[in-house]
């Protein structure tokens, strides 16, 4: 039997008070620290182009009490690009074994 996705779903607030919803792709852990890979989700899915898809955001994750927890974004271009790419490598090989299930 197949398991059903269902996707992470994360709002985040900004600070100017607004919300953003986004589809949690990926998450890793470093000797850095904890990252997350972020999807835009649209406010209307029917107007979604394939552009869109490919886009994802990478933030760093900062424990806070209880379930909640801060992302704020990588100031470091170095570490953001270091970051990116193992997130890159890691969703082409989440998405390409997918693929040939499917086949």
């Amino acid at each position: 039997m197949e398991e059903e996705y269902v996707p992470e779903i994360v709002s985040v607030i900004d600070e100017d008070g607004k919300e953003h919803v986004f589809e949690e792709l990926d998450r890793i852990e470093t000797d850095k620290g904890f990252y997350v890979a972020l999807c835009p989700l649209p406010e209307n899915p029917d107007e979604v182009t394939d552009e869109e898809n490919d886009e994802f955001i990478v933030l760093r994750v900062i424990p806070g009490e209880g379930e909640e927890s801060t992302l704020e974004p990588i100031e470091d271009p170095k570490e953001y690009d270091e970051i990116g790419h193992i997130f890159l490598d890691r969703l082409a090989e989440m998405f390409s074994d997918e693929e040939e299930e499917e086949n």
